[in-house]
């Protein structure tokens, strides 16, 4: 499939192992365990999102499970991720993690299960386990977070299972090109956190004209920029008419031209942790 291919919310990346990831999903971090969590996924689920992505340090897995499950919504047709968390990696309980995770869910599996930060000395421990739990059945797909070339570099070295994704934060500003072109190169499916530079988007000149140029808000534009770059995206919101307007990014396409103008705004600035240098 063509990137520019992406024309409707139910089109979807295939990953390295076969199963297919939506496009677009909406993220939960911050939103607080029930009601705001759960009416946040079931409003998304309504207009149309169809992949949620949360993780056991957002302390909201039973709230989003309680929504998926009250949906209506079939379970296959929901594509879930959630996260093993860094000290989990430090005790070496990646399974029992994993187990709580689904229980706090209420799922017999996720589709997509991340190791959330590249732990020094216990990712590739972690790596070993996640493969096991990806044999179990347990997760469909198993990936990464926050890894930088040389930490996926260190997994693909003497791992069974090649990640099916590396979710990064990712916008304009933080482009990534030699990280992308790896992953791309290994059949490794970017996966952008923090897309709308945490509420920042707003005063990027370039996107306020863009914006103007294709009737659209920056926040869209810079959703379509990922999209078309072949990056999976998450973006994050409680409030449903942000959510149904980052769903909105499918009826239209960025001109080559405004494509390499964005790029171009790339200076390596980070809104997040740098995966290089965290303490938590």
């Amino acid at each position: 499939m063509k990137n520019s291919m992406i024309g409707s919310i139910t089109d979807f990346a295939v990953l390295n192992n076969g199963i297919r990831m939506p496009w677009l999903g909406l993220g939960v971090y911050q939103a607080e365990d029930g009601p705001e969590v759960e009416n946040a996924v079931k409003y998304a689920l309504e207009v149309g999102y169809r992949s949620i992505d949360t993780a056991s340090v957002y302390g909201n897995e039973i709230g989003v499970g309680k929504a998926i499950r009250e949906s209506g919504i079939p379970r296959e047709e929901i594509f879930v991720t959630t996260k093993v968390w860094n000290e989990d990696q430090r005790q070496k309980r990646t399974l029992a993690a994993f187990e709580e995770s689904l229980e706090r869910l209420g799922l017999d599996y996720v589709d997509l299960y991340l190791v959330h930060w590249p732990v020094k000395g216990f990712y590739k421990e972690t790596w070993k386990e996640m493969e096991k739990i990806l044999a179990s059945g347990g997760a469909k797909a198993i990936g990464v977070s926050n890894f930088l070339v040389n930490d996926l570099k260190d997994i693909l070295a003497d791992c069974k299972v090649v990640p099916a994704v590396n979710q990064m934060e990712c916008h304009p500003y933080l482009l990534q090109p030699e990280l992308l072109a790896f992953c791309k190169a290994n059949d490794i499916r970017m996966e952008a956190w923090s897309p709308l530079m945490q509420g920042n988007i707003v005063s990027v000149p370039l996107l306020k004209v863009l914006a103007t140029k294709y009737k659209k808000t920056p926040a869209q534009i810079s959703l379509r920029w990922n999209l078309q770059h072949g990056i999976v995206t998450i973006p994050k919101s409680v409030t449903p008419s942000r959510i149904k307007q980052n769903s909105e990014i499918f009826d239209f396409e960025i001109s080559s031209h405004d494509m390499l103008a964005l790029d171009a705004l790339d200076t390596g600035k980070r809104f997040g942790p740098d995966p290089a240098n965290f303490s938590f």
